[in-house]
């Protein structure tokens, strides 16, 4: 059985804190997390370079006039990193949150020039997979960021890019996950019509409003 393998057995946060932390010495610990994550983030750049799902998933949400992200419990961290990053740089850029912007009512008016990014990773949250789902059947253009070929989405998806969260914690890794996301927004806005003029605008607007602490003294603060 390899190293994956046994990874993808340990299926909740309780079997991995028992396999993983529990009487582990804070120095041990942390070197074999340093270490794994090191790992995990090399296999996730060496296999997107390989497979090419990043380019194809950014090529889907460029042609997309209505961008949607989504992601659902921890998921909904890398959900809002990537529309942060996309918001920047390209217009009708949407988080489905559940509060603001709900399911259903993204669900309703679904249009086959609309794309949505969800992130799913086990433990496979319903609510992601049952949006989805209803989202592809509805005609919508489908990308998945998960951690396995065979994730519940991965069937449906137009495009599926798979990224390893081994880890020597009692979660998952986030490294790669939210490294693959930076790729991904990166490739979008690379390839966005008007993104430096919306980068030139929101500069504009950020010193008018004072938006950053620092902006008297560099004018080319952060986006």
């Amino acid at each position: 059985m390899t190293a994956h393998d046994t990874n993808r057995d340990l299926t909740s946060p309780r079997q991995r804190f028992d396999a993983r932390v529990q009487r582990r010495s804070a120095a041990v610990l942390q070197q074999r997390i340093a270490e794994q994550e090191i790992r995990s983030l090399d296999a996730a750049m060496e296999s997107i370079a390989r497979d090419g799902s990043v380019e194809r998933a950014a090529a889907l949400v460029v042609r997309a006039r209505r961008r949607f992200i989504l992601g659902a419990g921890k998921s909904f961290a890398y959900a809002c990193l990537l529309a942060a990053d996309l918001g920047a740089s390209l217009s009708n850029v949407t988080t489905i949150d559940g509060r603001i912007v709900q399911a259903v009512d993204v669900l309703t008016e679904v249009r086959s020039s609309d794309a949505l990014v969800v992130f799913s990773l086990r433990r496979y949250r319903r609510e992601s997979i049952e949006v989805a789902r209803q989202f592809a059947a509805s005609g919508g253009t489908l990308v998945v960021v998960t951690d396995a070929e065979d994730a519940p989405l991965a069937a449906v998806a137009d495009a599926v890019i798979v990224v390893q969260t081994e880890s020597a914690s009692y979660s998952d890794s986030p490294t790669a996950v939210a490294a693959v996301s930076h790729v991904l927004a990166t490739l979008i806005t690379a390839s966005a019509k008007g993104a430096q003029r919306r980068f030139g605008e929101r500069d504009r607007f950020s010193r008018a409003l004072g938006i950053y602490a620092d902006e008297a003294d560099n004018p080319r603060s952060e986006t």
